[in-house]
């Protein structure tokens, strides 16, 4: 299994390039060169596997056995979930009304990314502790990333990790979990700025081929195709947690709502769908709505400004996986995503081309959601199951809140289960369940935050962030 960029400017790579590289050299990023496709059979034989289980297969896929024995990728996928908290890692809970909640927030910091960047972990691990390497990662964050990246690596010999957070836009929580992390391989930054003003240094220091070879830089962000990749189980444990029978034909469908930021997870299910996983995918976003203009009318462009909202990992105006999910519906046209994607980067604006637009609208619905939305569905699912959501899980309670009961296929005239997929727990995100009218409940881990000690460097605005980045890592460069 080879990987390529989606700009077909830079030279392939294996699973370990991949792992190791943040966006591909020509600014693409790194997708498979095929996507595997499942048959009937294996999509029966897959049915009755735990979510570890799903991971390890699908993994399988991607990462050759003589780059990772299967045996070996076994085991640091089982240290990978070993410190979540449900015994199943993830969790279907059915609630009324059709609403079936996929909980992806299991972890140590009661996020989704905890499922991918665990994993990931551990890949660096295998992989550096075998040519006794170290690296530098720099992950932009806007609530979740940072702290699942920094549990992943904190204490690790071989790494060191840089993450920068846009100081007041993450709740305090989030905020906390990543500045009480005071192992010496972890240094956190807290700029004044928005998430997408954060991603330009990152974006600068790894442009800089020198010093990015020099300093060995690399990306936990869902520009890291392994994140992605662990992602796809999301989609196939959902489908067979959901599908009402795999004796018709054809397989039935069932939707899966995904709550969207940057895009590595609707790029994910977007995989899944193109391996032969029957789903139909919804992509709900907050008020910060470009994925969702692009589904709707082809226009990918960029808003005046950022919104703050209550879903504030969501809070992305440019959720570059797009690029990912473009280069998969245009037959890996390379040539066509450079030319799009260089016509973006100038002018922050972008009509998609008719023939791949009806190609994306095709392959997702869309919605978005105003922060009076994502209240309402809070309180909905509260009183009529007593079920905390978080503000990001609403944006999809809200898609099956608007939608009728159960929809009804054109084709088969049957109504198609429908999943939504929650991305973290509500204990994260006090102030919007206060703002729901509704009450929070907070785990004891959580509340031990708020009396530890807190370390981390500010970027004010007028600095050069990317310059102090720099020289952060040339010095911690200098204990090697």
């Amino acid at each position: 299994m080879e990987y390529v960029s989606t700009r077909g400017g830079a030279r392939a790579v294996d699973f370990e390039g991949a792992l190791f590289s943040g966006y591909a050299p020509d600014g693409g990023l790194f997708m498979p060169h095929r996507i595997p496709s499942l048959d009937r059979d294996t999509l029966q034989r897959w049915s009755s596997l735990s979510y570890p289980e799903l991971v390890k297969e699908l993994c399988s896929l991607f990462v050759p056995a003589k780059l990772v024995p299967r045996n070996a990728l076994n085991d640091l996928i089982d240290r990978a979930f070993s410190r979540f908290r449900h015994k199943n890692v993830v969790h279907l809970s059915r609630l009324k009304d059709g609403l079936n909640i996929l909980e992806l927030w299991h972890g140590v910091t009661y996020a989704f990314k905890d499922l991918s960047l665990s994993c990931t972990g551990q890949f660096l691990q295998y992989f550096l502790e075998k040519k006794r390497k170290h690296v530098n990662i720099l992950v932009g964050t806007s609530g979740d990333t940072g702290s699942s990246a920094i549990e992943s690596v904190r204490g690790q010999k071989n790494v060191d990790i840089f993450v920068l957070l846009p100081k007041g836009l993450c709740t305090q929580i989030q905020e906390l979990q990543m500045t009480t992390v005071i192992e010496d391989n972890v240094h956190v930054f807290t700029a004044h700025g928005n998430s997408d003003e954060i991603d330009e240094p990152i974006k600068e220091l790894f442009a800089d081929v020198n010093f990015a070879g020099k300093y060995n830089l690399m990306s936990l962000n869902s520009i890291n195709w392994s994140r992605i990749m662990v992602q796809i189980a999301h989609y196939f444990y959902a489908y067979f947690q959901c599908v009402p029978s795999l004796d018709t034909t054809p397989l039935p469908v069932v939707e899966i709502v995904v709550p969207t930021g940057g895009g590595g997870n609707i790029t994910a299910g977007c995989i899944a769908q193109k391996m032969g996983l029957p789903i139909r995918l919804i992509t709900v976003v907050n008020s910060n709505d470009i994925i969702h203009r692009t589904v709707q009318h082809g226009d990918f462009s960029l808003a005046e400004s950022v919104k703050a909202t209550l879903a504030s990992a969501m809070d992305i105006q440019e959720p570059y996986n797009v690029e990912r999910i473009l280069w998969l519906l245009s037959g890996s046209d390379s040539c066509l995503i450079k030319t799009l994607m260089e016509q973006f980067n100038i002018s922050k604006r972008l009509k998609l081309p008719e023939d791949l637009h009806r190609k994306l609208s095709e392959t997702l619905g869309s919605c978005s959601a105003s922060d009076q939305d994502i209240v309402g569905a809070m309180r909905r699912c509260w009183e009529e199951n007593q079920y905390l959501l978080c503000p990001h899980s609403a944006v999809a309670a809200h898609y099956h809140y608007s939608q009728p009961h159960s929809f009804l296929s054109l084709s088969f005239l049957s109504s198609i289960p429908r999943c939504c997929l929650a991305p973290a727990s509500a204990a994260k995100f006090q102030n919007a369940v206060l703002q729901a009218g509704l009450v929070p409940q907070i785990p004891s881990e959580i509340t031990a935050l708020m009396a530890m000690e807190t370390r981390s460097t500010p970027l004010e605005r007028g600095q050069d962030w990317a310059q102090m980045l720099r020289g952060r890592i040339e010095a911690v460069a200098q204990r090697w």
